[in-house]
This record gives C-alpha cells, structure tokens and sequence, in this order.
C-alpha cells in the first residue's frame, strides 16, 4: 500500500468517524427509545450498526480495495472523537432546525389542502345536499298539492256525474234493469270465487311452509 493510498485512508476513516457519529445522533433522535418496545430497539440497533459497518468497509474497499490496517481503527476513533468534541452541538442544532422546519412545511402543506381543497369539496358536497332535499320537499309538496287539486276536481266532476248516472238509471226500463243487476252480480260472484280460490291456495302454502 502506497503511502498516498494509507494518507487517504486514513482521512477516509476520520471522516467515516465524524459521520458515524453524525449518523448515531441522528438514529437516537428520531428512534425516540424509551417510547418503543425492547424487541423494536434490539432490531432497529442491530439494523443500524450492520449498516454502519457496510457503509464502512464499503468505502475502506473503495480507497485501498478492502485491506484492514490497525491504524483505520484509530482513524475511525479520531474521527468519532473529532465529531463529539468539535461538531456534535452545531449538527445537532442543524438537524433539530431541519426537523422543524420540515414538519413546518408539512403542517403548511396540510392546512393549505384544507383549506383549498378539502374545505371547498365538503361545502360544496354539503351544499348539494341541501339543494337535493330542498328540490325533493319541493317536489313533494308539489305532488301533494296536484294530488289535491285533482281530487277537488274529480269531486266537482263526480257529484253531478253521479246524480246522472241515478237519473240515467231511474229512467231506464224494469227488463234493463234486472238484465244489468243480473249481471253485475253473476261479474261479483265470478270475483268472488276466484278471491277464494286464491286465499284457499295461499292458505294450503302458508300450511306446507310451517
């Protein structure tokens, strides 16, 4: 190993150190611990340092092709030391303003879909409903009041109706007379041999239903 290749190893592995423990900071902030269970801070701990380790040796492979010396230890311990002596309270600051200044941007983004959006959908959804009772009562009172109308009219037209047909009848021959009442109930008997017929029938099925 040439000593140009050791020299940028070796400010690889400071560098790998500093960001190792940027990268821990930033994994304890948003893990939040004593919220989580045991079971899910054992697993997202052995996510993380298996990571950190590849993210490691893979940048170790690309400056020297992989070949562990005593002294990237070293390096990667003057790094992390470096981090948490020099930058650890200016990133953590950082990354706290960041934090915030996403979830700003998230709650703008939310209230202005609720206020643009959302609001303006449920009004006008609201406001169609109203105008779908409003024309159904309209048209019910609608029908209410034709329905009214016709029957005042078949009232005026049936009473007079009614008193010519009586007249009509009066006037008409005995023979005629007994012609249509015989008629008239041998048409009711018809009916009402078939109503029996048809009640007998349901009965019998109601019977074998049970």
């Amino acid at each position: 190993m040439t000593l140009s290749t050791q020299f940028f190893t070796m400010l690889s592995m400071i560098g790998m150190g500093s960001l190792f423990g940027a990268m821990f900071d930033t994994y304890q902030r948003f893990l939040n611990r004593p919220k989580q269970k045991a079971w899910i801070v054992f697993i997202n701990d052995i996510l993380f340092w298996v990571i950190q380790a590849l993210i490691i040796f893979y940048t170790l492979f690309l400056v020297n092709s992989g070949e562990l010396r005593f002294y990237i230890f070293i390096a990667l311990l003057c790094g992390f030391a470096a981090y948490q002596a020099l930058f650890k309270g200016i990133y953590l600051r950082l990354l706290e303003m960041g934090i915030q200044t996403v979830i700003a941007i998230y709650k703008f983004i939310t209230k202005t879909i609720h206020l643009l959006i959302y609001k303006p959908v449920v009004s006008l959804i609201q406001l169609l409903i109203i105008i779908i009772l409003a024309l159904g009562r309209g048209l019910i009172t609608l029908v209410k009041f034709v329905l009214k109308v016709l029957l005042f009219i078949l009232k005026i037209i049936f009473v007079p109706l009614q008193k010519i047909v009586l007249l009509f009848w009066k006037l008409l021959p005995k023979s005629i007379k007994k012609t249509v009442e015989k008629l008239y109930n041998k048409t009711a008997g018809n009916f009402l041999a078939i109503r029996n017929y048809i009640n007998k029938w349901l009965d019998k099925w109601k019977r074998k239903k049970e």
